[in-house]
């Protein structure tokens, strides 16, 4: 769930690219990356950490150029250290090339295997590399068409951008798993994982790439082109439910009114007799607005946020996870105490987190706690780029609705229907992935050395 941004031809491209992954710092907090292109050489800074902190004056001066590409990291392929961070940079015969990418593909280890056996030596263990030698595998005259070459040998979820010699490329993959969108800047030519990256830089004209778009910007002129489409079109429904930022618009809707519908029907799905309602925030503030409105019960902000503290989920040990929950919220018993609490998050993925808040929340002397969750129970692990890779760590996998009930201590729990969900967001039902809900894989799955089995397809096939 990485954040990319990237801008051509700007005299501060390092600069505003630098804005933008502080927009988008929310997408991942590992590390972060800048890479830009002076007319005749790459500059590349990467840090682990946030952005604020990698990225000081002095380190900024250094950017030189009109065309820069930058990377805030979240890893799902890769260890977190800092060989991993990207933009990745490497010279080939069409001259040097950055890439920075936010998805997954599922198998790369495949292809990974395949290339060391030719000759390929690997730099990072990241999957993003495995583009870029299969780039530098098969040169072309123009590059953008070994990029396409290469992006119709792996498979999964990925938008990228790239830094040459000749211009910016930006692609999506045929699928549209994660958003990419263009933009007008300030003279310059953006692109962004959110719109909401735009928003602090003024940015005009914004447009999102379509699935399976690729666009080439050189200075003024902008070349488009196209990969093959496939069958179903996939876009990440969690990308509504919790990652993007609600000020931003994702796959054409606004993410805060699509949380504020999710809260109003999961009210209708699942009425709770209760005095007030309590988010959790921040990716529960809206679907705990739309259940108030819907039900009447009084909004009252019970949990406040330190917001010095990282988002939880994205962390990338469990260690840290625990510590973050008991640091990050705290309860204002002057609202909870004495009162019967319908508490509103978005997702229940491991099930400790949950439990740790319902505890909290008792502690602070609620009298009763009913749970609502503003999406599916999330029963299968993601491949295309959220970190939950092993299906026996997902708490609704395992165990019935009264059992996760009984575990996480609340005195009742209902979650929001898919079906309810996929009414939330406008478009086809059938467009979005719903993976991590049903099992139902659009893109086929591999044998993946850290499982040492089969992944399924679908969920008839994990049946079989």
């Amino acid at each position: 769930m990485c954040g990319i941004f990237g801008i051509e031809g700007h005299e501060e491209a390092a600069y505003f690219t630098y804005l933008g992954l502080y927009a988008l710092q929310h997408r991942g907090q590992e590390s972060a990356g800048l890479v830009s292109w002076d007319e005749a050489q790459m500059h590349v800074e990467r840090g682990m950490g946030e952005v604020a902190d990698i990225f000081k004056p002095r380190v900024l001066s250094r950017l030189e150029g009109r065309r820069a590409i930058g990377h805030t990291r979240y890893s799902t392929s890769g260890t977190s250290v800092l060989n991993n961070a990207q933009p990745v940079v490497v010279n080939t015969s069409m001259g040097p090339l950055a890439i920075v990418h936010n998805g997954n593909l599922p198998d790369s280890h495949l292809v990974r295997q395949r290339l060391e056996k030719e000759g390929s030596i690997f730099q990072t263990t990241s999957d993003t590399e495995v583009i870029l030698h299969l780039m530098a595998r098969n040169p072309r005259e123009r590059i953008v068409d070994s990029l396409l070459s290469a992006l119709q040998e792996v498979q999964g979820a990925y938008s990228l951008l790239l830094v040459t010699e000749n211009g910016l490329i930006a692609a999506r993959d045929p699928y549209g798993f994660r958003p990419l969108l263009m933009a007008e800047c300030q003279g310059g030519t953006a692109f962004a994982s959110e719109s909401c990256a735009f928003d602090l830089l003024e940015a005009t004209r914004v447009e999102e790439l379509q699935p399976g778009e690729v666009v080439v910007v050189q200075g003024d002129n902008i070349e488009r082109y196209h990969l093959p489409p496939v069958h179903k079109p996939s876009r990440c429904a969690f990308e509504h439910v919790y990652f993007a930022r609600p000020d931003s618009n994702i796959f054409g809707d606004s993410v805060s009114s699509v949380r504020t519908a999710m809260g109003r029907l999961l009210a209708e799905e699942s009425p709770a007799n209760a005095e007030i309602v309590v988010p959790v925030p921040d990716s529960g503030l809206f679907p705990a607005l739309g259940f108030s409105k819907k039900s009447g019960i009084p909004f009252e902000l019970g949990l406040i946020r330190n917001h010095y503290v990282g988002r939880t989920f994205i962390q990338p040990q469990q260690s840290i996870r625990d510590f973050g929950v008991r640091v990050k919220l705290n309860p204002v018993r002057q609202l909870i105490e004495g009162k019967k609490v319908v508490l509103v998050d978005d997702s229940i993925v491991r099930g400790t987190t949950s439990r740790k808040i319902v505890r909290m929340v008792r502690d602070a002397g609620a009298k009763e706690i009913h749970l609502r969750i503003s999406s599916p129970p999330t029963r299968w692990p993601c491949h295309y780029g959220i970190d939950t890779p092993r299906r026996e760590e997902l708490i609704a996998a395992r165990w019935e609705l009264d059992e996760i009930c009984g575990y996480i201590e609340a005195d009742s729990l209902a979650y929001l229907s898919l079906e309810g969900l996929l009414g939330c967001l406008s478009g086809e039902p059938a467009s979005y992935c719903t993976a991590c809900w049903n099992g139902d894989y659009r893109v086929p799955m591999t044998a993946d050395p850290r499982q040492g089995r089969l992944f399924p397809i679908s969920t008839e096939d994990a049946d079989r």
